[in-house]
């Protein structure tokens, strides 16, 4: 176990939780489940090995459940567990209140920069 994990697990978890990459898979998986190829898609910009670490991570943490079928060719589908959905809401709802608020914090950024020399 790393020295951060076993002093602060919380944080850990906040960490992947609010990742860049792990807040859009949260949020994404709200819908629905999705298929690898369809959260990369949905996702955009994300690498394929970035991809499968925040979802290997989630997974882990017990937020995201992997369904592998038994099938030719393989299907993988990623879903929101309980505690996932719980997570992926408050995530969310942080989210809609950045889109809400973004004028504001263009306000405040250039009230910042044209106070600076």
């Amino acid at each position: 176990m790393a020295e951060s994990e076993a002093v602060c697990p919380e944080r850990l978890v906040m960490e992947h939780v609010t990742s860049r990459w792990g807040t859009l898979v949260l949020i994404t998986l709200l819908e629905r489940p999705h298929r690898f190829s369809e959260l990369r898609r949905e996702i955009g910009r994300v690498s394929e090995k970035m991809l499968a670490q925040t979802l290997r991570t989630l997974e882990r943490d017990g937020l995201v459940h992997r369904d592998a079928k038994p099938v030719i060719p393989p299907r993988v589908d990623y879903s929101l567990t309980d505690l996932g959905r719980e997570a992926a809401e408050q995530v969310r709802g942080l989210a809609r209140w950045t889109e809400r608020r973004m004028a504001a914090v263009e306000r405040a950024r250039e009230a910042y920069d044209a106070a600076r020399p």
